[in-house]
């Protein structure tokens, strides 16, 4: 492998993840508008999100997809989570500003998922992965695969390794100091899913303001039926 395409250590420990992006709540909408819409609005396009599905977002944080989720599902159902109460709390606001009322908003963890096994359609995680220490990440997509039905789906966005002028700022920006990018570095999850379970069906490179993401759409090739979780208490 390419030296380029080895992501980053994760340098921010996930005990510092919630406090940090419940300080980043009241900001996170203006960096998601500036760098990520145009990943985010492809990940809604290809999850075509059908009337009357189960659909969970993981790492939900203010509501920016799930606004359009609930929107577009007013019949299903509808779950959000992130460890982030601070997110949580911007996105209950959101939804309810919209006059939308059909959805669950919890805090919980993408490595327990607190669902029973088989519960979902469809599974959208956006920009979760390039936080999380490589060695989380088969755990975590464990735990996708245990709550997405056989042959549910899941669309993916990361930060991802530039390939364009100027996307290597962030990584740079990265190396001086990991809060200031929200703890995110480039990877690349393309032969990570395959390698858990995963059919990938496609990887889409977007860059916004110099801002470098992939989009994914995979398939949940065997999807394991292990025991129900416990609920959220």
């Amino acid at each position: 492998m390419k030296n380029e395409l080895v992501p980053q250590k994760a340098k921010l420990p996930q005990s510092d993840v919630p406090a940090l992006y419940d300080r980043l709540a009241w900001i996170y909408d203006l960096w998601g508008h500036l760098t990520e819409s145009k990943a985010r609005d492809r990940a809604l396009e290809l999850a075509a999100i059908q009337p009357g599905e189960h659909v969970l977002e993981v790492a939900v944080g203010t509501g920016l997809a799930f606004e359009h989720i609930v929107t577009r599902n007013p019949n299903g159902r509808n779950v959000g989570i992130d460890i982030s109460r601070g997110m949580l709390s911007k996105a209950k606001r959101r939804l309810r500003k919209a006059g939308l009322t059909n959805f669950e908003l919890l805090a919980g963890s993408a490595s327990s998922v607190a669902e029973d096994a088989a519960s979902f359609d469809l599974l959208l995680c956006n920009f979760m992965f390039d936080l999380l220490d490589e060695s989380e990440w088969p755990q975590v997509l464990s735990e996708f695969r245990r709550v997405i039905k056989s042959a549910g789906r899941l669309v993916l966005v990361n930060m991802t390794f530039g390939e364009k002028r100027g996307s290597s700022f962030y990584e740079r920006l990265y190396r001086l100091s990991p809060s200031l990018m929200g703890g995110c570095r480039g990877v690349r999850l393309s032969d990570v899913l395959e390698q858990n379970g995963f059919s990938v069906l496609s990887r889409e490179y977007y860059q916004q303001l110099l801002f470098p993401s992939e989009v994914i759409l995979a398939l949940n090739a065997n999807a394991p039926r292990g025991a129900a979780r416990p609920a959220n208490e």
